[in-house]
């Protein structure tokens, strides 16, 4: 019986293709069409922080093709209750992040990030959002997400309760059924897309939603 077991991708040969692809499809976007979704993104992200005032938001500036727009913080921030808090991430030089306040300044950083100025709360500041908000290339609709694999995220997620929803931001097409996965892969449990709005994939029991799509609105 011939053996084919050499030409099945290893799952990190296979994230390595996959992250190659969606990167690709990213940059073909014009600049209008990712100004466009970075508004509808914005809009429901408004609209959600609005909705379940949250005392601490987690989230990013994002750089490049990333959905939401390098002024995504502001939007969070002009959404948030009297006395909300909205943390950004510091990159560390082990590749974890850091947290600090966000009052409206950043700074530059390294690989082409902005990092907000105020003083730093430590890597364990993320547990005590009440909405975290994560970049992905893609999410499937276990929730698996694949970022672009410094494993940053994977860590922060980790210290994050299974109760505080945790949102990935994608463009259209970017939410698929399946994922190449490995064990130390944290799940997110939504995503907001130009298109579907917010789309919530896991309960904060862990357990997928049923529906006839296979997901519901969040």
């Amino acid at each position: 019986m011939a053996d084919f077991s050499e030409d099945v991708p290893t799952p990190v040969e296979a994230k390595r293709r996959t992250r190659h692809d969606l990167l690709l499809h990213r940059r073909a976007q014009t600049a209008q069409q990712r100004a466009a979704a970075a508004e509808r993104i914005g809009a429901e992200l408004t609209d959600l922080v609005r909705r379940i005032r949250p005392a601490r938001v987690a989230a990013y500036v994002p750089v490049g093709s990333e959905p939401g727009g390098p002024d995504l913080p502001d939007r969070l921030r002009a959404a948030l209750p009297p006395g909300g808090e909205l943390l950004l991430p510091v990159l560390r030089t082990d590749l974890d992040l850091n947290w600090a306040g966000y009052d409206g300044s950043l700074v530059a950083a390294g690989r082409g990030m902005r990092e907000p100025t105020e003083p730093r709360l430590g890597v364990e500041a993320i547990a005590g959002a009440d909405l975290v908000l994560v970049p992905a290339l893609a999410v499937d609709r276990r929730g698996a997400r694949l970022g672009r694999g410094g494993g940053s995220y994977d860590r922060a997620l980790a210290r994050v309760s299974a109760r505080t929803l945790t949102v990935a931001l994608l463009h259209d097409g970017e939410l698929v059924d399946r994922l190449p996965a490995e064990p130390h892969d944290r799940p997110v449990r939504a995503v907001v897309t130009p298109g579907g709005g917010l789309l919530t994939l896991v309960d904060a029991a862990g357990v997928a939603p049923h529906t006839s799509a296979g997901r519901t609105r969040g």
